[in-house]
């Protein structure tokens, strides 16, 4: 028997279009033209001047024979020309390569080479390392040519660190040759690859995680719709742009026809003045952002008299860290995700019924994950074996799982990674949580960071929470170490605050009076935490610290 709704109700172009972000900034030129799209130091440039050198760039690429499943390498700051490069490569086909800007040499030819790159995008600050990179790639895949482009941003200051150009033509110059009519389209299907981001790679390579056009369309109007972000915001870049594409922002920032105020380095000083001067609404960063900014110089901090939002992401932020920027009167919305979930798909969503509570208490609620954001899909913490949730009763661990249309494709050329990340038709996140009774969750530990001493599950996050809370304590970190007796024991990495001082007795003793006993660090490191470029602590470097550290006298009975 036929189905009466599927005879002579077929998709055609009247009914059906591909979803691709690509559409955002075509609407943004076309009904918005004279709106602000940029924002770079005395630089700025309407939405019509962006999409016309977005399409003059993707005609250049394709005059080149730049197009379809072809990788295009950028090794940008957070500039106007980074911003750029998220529509004009896609727009010809290609796929975008953004590379953290903190790796080295060695690792950035692998990258290269990996994705078989077709073009490399590069900004002076960075033409040692790359040029460093393309050696080594010479030499290892000699067959493999690329075009190197040169960015040269004006505001880029050699005296702090010269650098050269070291392609064949800069991007202006290329603008200039580009066709402002080039006739680009949408993606024939929305499940091809519009960008490839490479995870951090701490055991082994990086792998290189696949976006496509559907997800990424998706995510950037779940972080609008999640984030309340209304028309024409005013978005200031602490978040890096390679970093899960700026958690789609640059997207994101078409479809609200947004503002993209450019930041080439990340210094207290230098966002408080920019939320001032260029008036920024919204900003992004790792709790390691905010706190730096809470512990900023007073005279930083003040006159800000709008309303200013932070979306942060890629640790789980104390509670102490939320209510300190609540206190200069930044709200704060907690989300969590990951590389192959296109940054956020989780929300700390607020409730009106909270609003009564203490400020303590609303920075406690914030500092949950929550729950899945408007078009995210379905997630849940389950038994990583049975895939059995959890009971939401605040205590159950298990493991957070994803699945929906903001979920990587998979990792590229890499079938048994990915099979094992999709294993029983969910991606297993591999960070341990807790369901709340309202269906919030609440991270506990990444699955290698529990720390299991004497049979018990110890959450380091836990105890980092406590840590930051100590008014002399900047910041803290917490990682396994061994232990003769217990199997293992907390290890704390602590930096104390400019102008204070702090001994491991004084941490422990702390300790002590705010936690079960067998919770207690036994040792105590003092000293800068080692972060990756998007401000994560990188636990496995202070494990390998921890265990080359001797016994001095700090551990407690």
């Amino acid at each position: 028997m036929s189905n009466i709704y599927e005879t002579d109700l077929d998709k055609n172009l009247a009914n059906y279009e591909p979803l691709s972000p690509l559409s955002f900034i075509k609407r943004a030129a076309l009904l918005y033209p004279d709106y602000e799209a940029v924002v770079h130091g005395d630089t700025s440039r309407s939405w019509r001047e962006t999409y016309e050198r977005c399409v003059q760039f993707a005609s250049v690429l394709n005059q080149r024979g730049i197009g379809e499943g072809d990788t295009v390498a950028v090794m940008l700051p957070n500039i106007p020309e980074m911003f750029e490069v998220h529509f004009s490569v896609p727009m010809c086909g290609a796929v975008l390569n953004a590379i953290n800007t903190r790796l080295d040499a060695k690792t950035i030819a692998f990258i290269l080479a990996h994705a078989e790159a077709k073009v490399l995008i590069s900004d002076r600050e960075f033409s040692v390392v790359l040029t460093q990179a393309l050696e080594i790639l010479s030499g290892t895949h000699p067959e493999q040519k690329i075009w190197v482009i040169d960015v040269d941003d004006p505001y880029f200051r050699n005296d702090e660190n010269a650098g050269d150009l070291i392609g064949e033509v800069t991007y202006d110059a290329l603008l200039d040759q580009g066709d402002k009519e080039f006739d680009w389209s949408l993606p024939n299907d929305e499940w091809k690859a519009i960008s490839l981001n490479y995870t951090s790679g701490t055991t082994g390579d990086p792998k290189g995680v696949v976006y496509h056009h559907r997800g990424a369309y998706l995510n950037a109007a779940n972080n609008a719709l999640s984030w309340e972000m209304g028309l024409h915001p005013r978005y200031l870049w602490t978040l890096p742009m390679f970093h899960c594409n700026g958690w789609c922002f640059p997207w994101t920032l078409a479809t609200t026809v947004g503002t993209t105020v450019c930041l080439r380095h990340v210094r207290e000083d230098a966002v408080f003045e920019s939320i001032k001067h260029n008036k920024v609404s919204h900003f992004c960063g790792a709790p390691v952002v905010l706190n730096s900014l809470i512990n900023a110089a007073d005279e930083h901090k003040q006159g800000i008299t709008h309303l200013v939002k932070v979306m942060t992401a890629g640790a789980a932020p104390p509670a102490a860290v939320i209510q300190g920027m609540e206190a200069l009167g930044i709200n704060v919305t907690q989300v969590y995700g990951l590389t192959e979930t296109y940054g956020p798909m989780v929300v700390s969503a607020w409730r009106t019924e909270w609003d009564g509570c203490s400020e303590a208490e609303k920075a406690s609620l914030k500092s949950r994950q929550g729950i899945s954001s408007v078009l995210a899909g379905a997630m849940m913490v389950a038994d990583p074996d049975t895939l059995d949730p959890v009971p939401w009763d605040g205590v159950t661990q298990g493991e957070i799982m994803m699945r929906g249309n903001i979920v990587m494709k998979g990792y590229l050329k890499n079938p048994v990674t990915t099979q094992a990340a999709f294993e029983g038709g969910w991606f297993h996140s591999g960070d341990i949580a807790v369901c709340h009774p309202d269906g919030y969750i609440q991270i506990k530990d990444r699955s290698k960071d529990v720390i299991i001493s004497g049979g018990e599950n110890i959450s380091s996050i836990e105890i980092e929470d406590i840590l930051f809370k100590h008014p002399k304590i900047l910041e803290a970190a917490v990682v396994a170490k061994s232990d003769s007796k217990w199997g293992e024991h907390p290890c704390a990495f602590v930096t104390v605050k400019s102008g204070e001082s702090l001994n491991s007795e004084e941490v422990i003793s702390y300790c002590r009076t705010e936690m079960a006993r067998f919770k207690v660090p036994k040792t105590v490191i003092f000293g800068d935490l080692i972060k990756t470029s998007t401000g994560k602590v990188q636990k496995y470097l202070l494990r390998e610290q921890a265990e080359a550290h001797s016994p001095d006298g700090t551990e407690a009975p």
